[in-house]
């Protein structure tokens, strides 16, 4: 009798690189990124005598600096702590990798778009159209977290490591919807009514990514330990 050839999906699995490259090459981008932020940065043109009114006059850019370098930097942050559980990658996280990356690398441009126009006038067009640009970036940007998310996810019994929750990055797709749902709503309410208004959920939202950024589920445990009653006395004798 013939041998009988073992059905398809049975053979050993295909090797798959470790993290070490796409941290690498992302690093890279995240540093150039910040970097070329200063390029907004420029003598103003002034008279003799003039050159504090007209580094004053220039406010604008150094907000817009200043934010996205926060903006990028908690972005950086929260890969860098994706990336200690994820122990290998395929080809669907390397292109939801770059994703993230190509929206990141977008979000210094609305911040001195935003900057500028609010300087010219808080309640004009010109701020308007600023709060719709910066909304729809970071939608995006959140949108490709998400992608990234899921796909380890998905994935997750191939990428991540043994220690790791299996249901961690699954979770984390919670907070990629915050953001969409929060940049949309802030995007349409400032680009109709309040520029203002949005601008506060524009710097309330990299605040909240930043102290989420070990996960939703280790801040919950955080807090339930802070919280803990304790019964122990300083000795270190239990209560009764």
């Amino acid at each position: 009798m013939p041998a009988k050839e073992p059905p398809p999906g049975d053979g050993p699995q295909p090797q798959l690189p470790d993290t070490g490259r796409l941290e690498a090459f992302s690093d890279g981008v995240f540093a150039i990124v910040v970097t070329l932020l200063v390029l907004e940065l420029n003598e103003p043109e002034h008279s003799p005598g003039q050159l504090l009114a007209g580094l004053i006059r220039q406010w604008p850019a150094y907000l817009g600096y200043f934010a996205s370098f926060a903006y990028v930097a908690v972005i950086w942050l929260n890969h860098n702590q994706m990336f200690f559980g994820v122990q290998r990658v395929n080809r669907g996280v390397h292109f939801a990798n770059l994703t993230l990356l190509f929206t990141t690398a977008l979000i210094p441009f609305p911040t001195a778009v935003l900057s500028r126009a609010f300087i010219a006038g808080i309640n004009g067009a010109d701020a308007r159209t600023a709060v719709g640009l910066y909304a729809g970036i970071s939608t995006a940007m959140c949108a490709s977290w998400l992608l990234l998310y899921d796909q380890v996810h998905r994935h997750r019994d191939h990428l991540l490591g043994e220690a790791v929750d299996r249901e961690k990055f699954g979770a984390e797709r919670a907070r990629a919807i915050i953001g969409i749902v929060a940049y949309t709503a802030a995007g349409i309410i400032g680009a109709l009514w309040l520029p203002l208004a949005a601008l506060v959920v524009f710097v309330a939202l990299p605040v909240f990514y930043g102290l989420t950024s070990e996960g939703l589920d280790v801040v919950r445990r955080k807090r339930r330990t802070r919280r803990r009653p304790d019964h122990t006395s300083p000795t270190g004798q239990q209560r009764d």
